[in-house]
């Protein structure tokens, strides 16, 4: 059981996201604003998922690979698929906290 809940809400766990930022990949937090002024990683990009969609051009622009993080990994894990479904390289970092944790 616990194994199926870190496929889902889990990070992608042989990912050194820490190589990919290093490498250029943006961070996009997709809580909500406030969520986001609790606390994030530095240098992330708030995109709240519920304006993920409108936002794809902006972010396909950018050119970048993306990791993306939340609060626990469940909407992380919904925007990198939707992200994927857009031809984007899209990481799921999971929760930010333990993302940042990992990128240290």
């Amino acid at each position: 059981m616990l194994s199926i809940l870190k496929k889902l809400f889990g990070s992608d766990s042989r990912t050194d996201f820490r190589v990919l930022v290093e490498q250029g990949a943006v961070i996009v937090d997709v809580r909500s604003a406030a969520e986001f002024r609790s606390g994030h990683i530095k240098g992330a990009i708030n995109v709240p998922l519920q304006d993920l969609k409108s936002q794809v051009s902006s972010l396909k622009k950018l050119n970048k690979p993306v990791i993306t993080c939340c609060l626990s990994g469940a909407r992380s894990r919904s925007a990198s698929d939707f992200l994927k479904q857009q031809g984007m390289e899209v990481y799921n970092g999971g929760g930010w906290a333990s993302l940042q944790a990992r990128l240290r």
